[in-house]
């Protein structure tokens, strides 16, 4: 079973549902997708298990989108969404699975990595949070890993999704 990870303008296709930081020396696995929607199971949904700190330290931590420790955010859930929201409505992260239809209007060399990989799920990650000492800057457009920046790759590996200072490795 593969899962494609979008992050930013990026696609990373690999068989765990599972996104780490390392920073050399530490590792951490930062988000485990551990269900998914499908539209022909009722009662399917999304979910995760997170473990990020917002950019005020503020540490995020779900097993299996509840909260596992006392939080001022707000966390909103959807069968096909997971968003964690700070106080003022500004979003730390935002965890969604795309439908066929929207992982199909993407770049088209994310698209025909999806064509040739067939994931199980195209999950798209929004956000601004920190890991590990890792400031990690997701949008629509670009990947900030620190302060460098990544846009529109589209990779494939046999590992899962590892970010580290330098940039991702699968």
């Amino acid at each position: 079973m593969k899962y494609a990870f979008i992050i930013g303008s990026n696609a990373f296709v690999v068989p765990s549902g599972v996104i780490s930081v390392t920073d050399g020396e530490h590792s951490k696995e930062i988000l485990r997708v551990k269900s998914i929607y499908h539209d022909t199971e009722p009662g399917s949904h999304l979910a995760i298990d997170l473990d990020i700190d917002d950019m005020m330290g503020n540490h995020i931590k779900l097993i299996n989108n509840v909260p596992q420790e006392g939080t001022t955010l707000r966390i909103e859930k959807e069968r096909d969404f997971i968003r964690i929201l700070k106080a003022d409505g500004n979003m730390v992260i935002n965890v969604r699975q795309m439908d066929e239809e929207s992982a199909m209007a993407l770049e088209h060399n994310i698209v025909a990595e999806l064509e040739v990989n067939m994931p199980v799920a195209v999950i798209r990650v929004f956000g601004d949070f920190i890991s590990e000492g890792i400031h990690i800057s997701a949008e629509n457009e670009k990947l900030f890993i620190n302060k460098n920046g990544y846009a529109t790759s589209a990779l494939a590996g046999d590992n899962h999704v590892r970010i580290t200072p330098q940039g991702v490795t699968l």
